[in-house]
């Protein structure tokens, strides 16, 4: 089992704010730092001081950390052309050592398209196909020979097809709700199939579709790693717990349920058990208060040495 934390820099945190929470990440053992890619806040968060790039970012982090694995979960297909995500990835897993991984996803955020002038088709799925296409396609290109992808929406001739990750293949996950397309990309391209923010019936369900997806492929199932992400508060008490879901704007009555992960260390060690009896064999801690260090020790301290290894 592997657990990550996952972070929404876009509701509002500097550079140096996770820079300051990924070190925090690796030193109390979780295994990988991971963040949205978003350019603007949701909900009524002014998102002060603004969005930071989630490439540039972890860049930054590439060379500040030096354990921890660093991505994204995910990036927005429809903010950058595959070949410039291929090289920007290739390097930033360059300058970690071979800690990167990317998540890609087809975007969904439609405002903040429109607040910066990035395209918005109605139609996504193929697009992010291509990209998967392409971004494994100039990865995996013998070193000395060209690459060439002709497709609807990306036209790429005689590639170069540089720089090379410096893993011999850099993870890539896919994950979804959709039924049909997002296991199967996920089964064609991507080491990890990811579910987030559903109850545990409904995670069971799009696991077992991702495992069928590799089988009608014809690839072993066991070799895509299955990871769920859920909403996380955690807190010795529950005048600690009332406390942190005040400070995200939360009521913690409404938050405790079967779709976050809440409450005291044996109540999260509970939540994970049963995600791992579904298959899970990666757990991704969505932070929503990158400020709370206290949070993320006891969870490190207290939660992370008794979770099922």
């Amino acid at each position: 089992m592997e657990y990550c934390v996952f972070t929404e820099p876009q509701q509002g945190a500097t550079y140096d704010t996770q820079r300051v929470f990924a070190q925090a990440a690796e030193r109390l053992g979780f295994h990988g730092f991971f963040r949205s890619d978003h350019y603007m806040a949701m909900s009524d968060r002014s998102g002060l001081p603004g969005p930071t790039d989630a490439w540039t970012t972890l860049a930054g982090l590439a060379r500040e950390t030096e354990r921890i694995r660093l991505g994204t979960l995910v990036s927005s297909a429809t903010h950058r052309h595959p070949g410039i995500l291929a090289i920007q990835v290739a390097q930033v897993d360059e300058m970690s050592g071979g800690r990167v991984e990317l998540g890609l996803g087809t975007g969904w955020f439609e405002a903040e398209h429109r607040a910066y002038g990035i395209p918005f088709p109605a139609r996504r799925f193929d697009m992010l196909e291509e990209q998967l296409q392409v971004v494994t396609g100039l990865w995996s290109t013998p070193v000395g020979e060209r690459f060439s992808f002709h497709g609807a929406h990306y036209d790429l001739t005689d590639s170069p097809a540089l720089p090379k990750p410096t893993q011999p293949r850099l993870p890539v996950i896919v994950g979804g709700g959709g039924p049909r397309r997002t296991p199967a990309l996920a089964a064609a391209y991507a080491a990890e199939f990811n579910i987030g923010f559903q109850p545990e019936t409904v995670i069971a369900d799009k696991f077992a579709g991702a495992m069928a997806a590799a089988e009608r492929i014809g690839r072993d199932p066991a070799t895509l790693r299955l990871s769920v992400a859920l909403t996380t508060l955690a807190a010795a008490n529950e005048v600690e717990l009332a406390g942190r879901a005040a400070a995200i704007g939360r009521d913690l009555s409404s938050f405790r349920g079967d779709t976050n992960i809440c409450g005291s260390a044996a109540e999260i060690h509970d939540k994970v058990e049963r995600l791992v009896e579904l298959g899970a064999e990666r757990v991704y801690f969505q932070i929503m208060d990158m400020t709370d260090l206290d949070q993320l020790a006891y969870l490190g301290e207290e939660v992370l040495p008794h979770l099922p290894a």
